[in-house]
């Protein structure tokens, strides 16, 4: 009897094939929350920080539930925006007058009064660095705390290199009410090669991002594969789904195939990505006010990080923007502003991020999120101290030193961590490295920043090498 189940089972491979790829909603949940070569579940070390350990060192503890990641491609100007030198040499302190901000004695860009007005809710590290100069090494550093192999433009994603924050975070804290824990949008960060460091890597199928390129700013936005056909419920799914599952313990497909493992555990998430209404509501913009979205600001950027609001407010974990192209006109691509610097800076970038980034942030404060909500704003690195990169006008790639910013989410508003040289060139104190900033942004949402998961040869890897920046938490 059970050599004629395992022979219908056999037979029926096509049939299993078929229900996986069906137009029934699994599909596009599938092909979303998945890329990448598959590789096994990791075993996981336990995630709780020993409360014990770490109370004699520090005072402040982990608040937040989780985290916007607002990724700045390209690299923003320090010099020109937060760190900025006015008593500088005229080659370096470049076009732009300092504004006061809200925490006196730090002054912004003038081009940043909203922002400037708000920073008293932020902390600025200004000692952020390190040695890849190209791209994507330098993405994949920012993206996953990890140094990259070789600062070579052509690095491509394999299973030996780490995964994305938002993997990480995935593996250890689930998202709520049917929604993934991570999700990214709406580009995919590329320079010719696409940039190691978006995915879930050797973490495995299972903790990829759910991911879409579709516009928030478009008047059709709509992710199509989160509705089933009119002609199927979500019952049908379901009985379809059971039927798979005999099938697979029938050819007892699940304990020996990897990949049929992971395919198991991303048809779970699709029905309870299908079986909640809670991610669909999130992405529907439509429900918000007119005046808030205008608020934000009608680019890709601004619904973007409005769509965020609405996804970590529904039960996300981890929600990383790409902030790449399709800004608002002409310019370079993100932030690689090698040439026409100030003038793409002025007319660009500028604006749309001091319309949408304190946006956000009244956003999440009006609705009591902010709290629980860590906001990180950083690019790959900086740009060069030294005008004069190209065109005479721009500022080249500078990872030596540069800014990151953090709000929320247990943030000392106002807080300040290291200090850079004269010209911005170098860190003059309290130097931290992107191992530091995955540490932090681990240790804010209560994960053990030295926790370990496995690689495809079952070997133990922390999680992060780095330390948490404590001082800039209450």
């Amino acid at each position: 009897m059970n050599h004629g189940c395992n022979e219908f089972g056999r037979m029926m491979m096509s049939r299993r094939a078929a229900l996986r790829v069906s137009a029934f909603g699994l599909a596009g949940i599938l092909h979303n929350t998945r890329c990448g070569a598959f590789a096994s579940s990791p075993a996981v070390a336990s995630t709780a920080i020993d409360e014990d350990s770490n109370r004699k060192d520090r005072k402040s503890k982990p608040r937040a539930k989780s985290v916007i990641f607002l990724h700045q491609y390209g690299g923003p100007s320090h010099i020109d925006t937060f760190d900025m030198k006015p008593n500088a040499p005229d080659g370096v302190r470049g076009e732009f007058q300092c504004i006061s901000s809200a925490v006196p004695g730090s002054p912004v860009c003038e081009y940043l009064p909203r922002w400037g007005a708000q920073l008293d809710r932020w902390a600025q590290i200004r000692s952020v660095h390190h040695d890849m100069k190209n791209h994507n090494p330098a993405c994949y550093y920012s993206l996953t705390g990890k140094r990259p192999p070789t600062d070579d433009i052509r690095l491509r994603d394999t299973l030996e290199l780490y995964p994305a924050y938002g993997s990480s975070i995935a593996k250890f804290l689930k998202g709520f009410n049917g929604v993934p824990s991570f999700i990214a949008y709406p580009h995919i960060l590329r320079d010719g090669a696409v940039s190691p460091g978006q995915h879930a890597s050797f973490l495995g199928k299972q903790c990829d991002p759910y991911f879409f390129q579709a516009d928030p700013n478009s008047s059709d936005f709509a992710l199509p594969e989160l509705q089933l056909p009119s002609n199927v419920d979500l019952s049908r799914l379901e009985r379809r789904r059971d039927l798979v599952q005999w099938i697979d313990r029938e050819a007892k497909l699940i304990e020996k195939s990897a990949e049929a493992r992971g395919l198991d555990s991303l048809q779970e998430q699709a029905l309870r990505i299908l079986s909640s209404t809670s991610l669909r509501d999130a992405i529907d913009l439509t429900r918000e006010e007119t005046s808030l979205r205008d608020a934000y600001g009608r680019t890709t950027y601004g619904q973007s990080c409005l769509l965020a609001r609405r996804l970590v407010e529904a039960g996300a974990r981890c929600v990383t923007v790409y902030f790449s192209q399709g800004i608002g006109g002409k310019g370079s691509e993100g932030w690689d502003t090698h040439q026409e610097n100030f003038k793409d800076l002025r007319e660009r970038l500028l604006p749309a991020t001091d319309q949408t980034v304190p946006t956000l942030i009244s956003d999440l404060e009006s609705r009591g999120l902010l709290n629980d909500t860590l906001v990180l704003w950083m690019g790959e690195f900086g740009r060069s101290p030294n005008v004069g990169d190209r065109d005479g006008k721009g500022r080249g790639h500078w990872p030596d030193c540069y800014t990151v910013m953090m709000a929320g989410g247990g943030i000392r508003g106002g807080a300040i961590h290291g200090l850079s040289d004269p010209k911005g060139a170098f860190p003059a104190r309290d130097p931290v490295g992107p191992e530091d900033i995955a540490a932090t942004l681990y240790w804010a949402l209560g994960i053990d920043p030295h926790a370990e998961v496995a690689d495809t040869q079952g070997r133990p890897l922390p999680i992060s090498t780095g330390e948490p920046i404590r001082s800039i938490f209450s």
